[in-house]
């Protein structure tokens, strides 16, 4: 009998959504939500068929990213906070995949997928989480992106990421 040894490689784990991942602000909420739900698709298709849906991930992230940013700013935060310097960093990183998948480095989409499931629920955890009380605090309406009284907010009086500071 010829012995045959076969490698189980480990499926991708997905990011499941769960409200151990919201925040508290349901709007903040679903576009997580949204976001979890693009990721685990990219997750799930083969490598061949990802572009398109990488594109469309690209896309929905950037607004996602924006989205958070307009809040902060008009809640009071610096425009150079450490909170944008993430969403800058991860946002560049991401540009950056499309040319390497098109010099045939396939499986980059996939990598980066993977890396952003690790990354998401301590960045939702933290930051996002921070961002979320924030604006409970100062009294901002994400669905209107209007606050209850403006008044109680300095422009660009927070320089922190949200619950945290910067180091």
């Amino acid at each position: 009998m010829e012995n045959t040894a076969t490698i189980d490689t480990p499926a991708t784990a997905l990011l499941n959504w769960s409200s151990a991942l919201a925040v508290g602000d349901d709007r903040m909420d679903d576009t997580h939500e949204e976001f979890v739900a693009m990721l685990n698709q990219l997750l799930t298709t083969p490598t061949d068929k990802q572009l398109p849906l990488y594109r469309q991930f690209v896309e929905h992230t950037v607004e996602h990213f924006a989205q958070e940013e307009r809040w902060m700013i008009a809640t009071g935060f610096s425009a150079d906070n450490c909170h944008a310097s993430h969403h800058a960093t991860i946002l560049e990183t991401m540009h950056a995949v499309v040319d390497h998948y098109e010099k045939d480095d396939k499986e980059i989409i996939t990598r980066l997928a993977e890396a952003l499931a690790e990354w998401f629920p301590q960045h939702a955890a933290s930051m996002d989480a921070g961002l979320a009380l924030h604006l409970k605090q100062v009294g901002f309406d994400s669905r209107t992106e209007t606050m209850a009284d403006p008044s109680t907010v300095r422009p660009a009086s927070m320089s922190g990421c949200g619950s945290v500071t910067c180091s």
